[in-house]
């Protein structure tokens, strides 16, 4: 009995080890690729760590703009033409869309000129420059789905860049207006072409959706339901100091009148 008791406890001494065996067994098997998943893992991250550092990345905020065709930019370059081709208009400017620190920080360095700027997106990440802004009043945040805080021609010239992209004609309808409202001698809206690349991560984690980028002759179509006139001598003006610039804009560019 004493030997049958000794056979039976050395059988369940081995079965219970048995699992013990199998998991060494396998953490044996796996563990090399486990470090081979490491090392790859590391190279991936030193990769996107050299390439952001050059600028390949969401850390360089204008390279983003740049390959996404921001019309934003696109203002910066064209205030010289827009100068020129309205005059004292471009004394007392709101301009309308992301980024509206930078266009309100360059028109205000500019002689006798007033701006100011609504930001259709939250300004979670401001620079101290644009908080100053933020701070004196020049710039505010607000959906402009809804009436601007503005009262009827507040400013000579509206200009609009990239936010126009993001609304449904249900809400064009409200917003057109609303701007030619606050404006007095006229509204610039800068809108991207369609098939044009844009940064499709940057939109969706600052829009929640992609732009919706619209031919020149559906604009000019909504233009007209809507009531809004272009304004075909200052769009005259600035084609021929476009060319004379040899200025080729990266961005539909329509001239409206209040």
């Amino acid at each position: 009995m004493a030997a049958r008791r000794a056979v039976q406890s050395r059988r369940a001494s081995d079965t219970a080890s048995i699992p013990l065996v199998s998991s060494l067994h396998q953490k044996s098997r796996t563990s090399p690729l486990l470090s081979v998943g490491l090392v790859l893992l590391g190279a991936f991250l030193l990769i996107g760590y050299s390439y952001s550092g050059s600028g390949g990345f969401a850390g360089d905020k204008e390279a983003i703009h740049r390959e996404g065709g921001s019309c934003t930019l696109e203002v910066q370059q064209a205030i010289p033409l827009l100068k020129k081709v309205y005059g004292e208009s471009m004394r007392k400017v709101l301009h309308v869309g992301p980024d509206t620190c930078s266009i309100v920080s360059t028109l205000l360095k500019e002689d006798d000129t007033e701006a100011w700027g609504v930001e259709p997106y939250e300004l979670e990440e401001a620079d101290s420059s644009c908080r100053s802004l933020v701070r004196k009043g020049f710039v505010r945040s607000a959906d402009i789905k809804f009436s601007l805080p503005y009262r009827a021609k507040s400013f000579s010239l509206v200009i609009a860049s990239d936010a126009l992209d993001y609304l449904s004609p249900k809400y064009l309808n409200k917003t057109l207006p609303n701007l030619a409202r606050v404006s007095s001698d006229g509204l610039v809206i800068f809108a991207g072409y369609p098939g044009q690349q844009r940064a499709k991560v940057a939109e969706l984690s600052k829009y929640g959706r992609p732009a919706k980028l619209r031919s020149s002759s559906w604009w000019i179509r909504y233009f007209v339901q809507t009531g809004l006139q272009e304004n075909e001598v200052a769009a005259k003006k600035f084609e021929q100091a476009a060319t004379k610039r040899s200025y080729k804009p990266s961005c539909q560019i329509f001239h409206l009148s209040s």
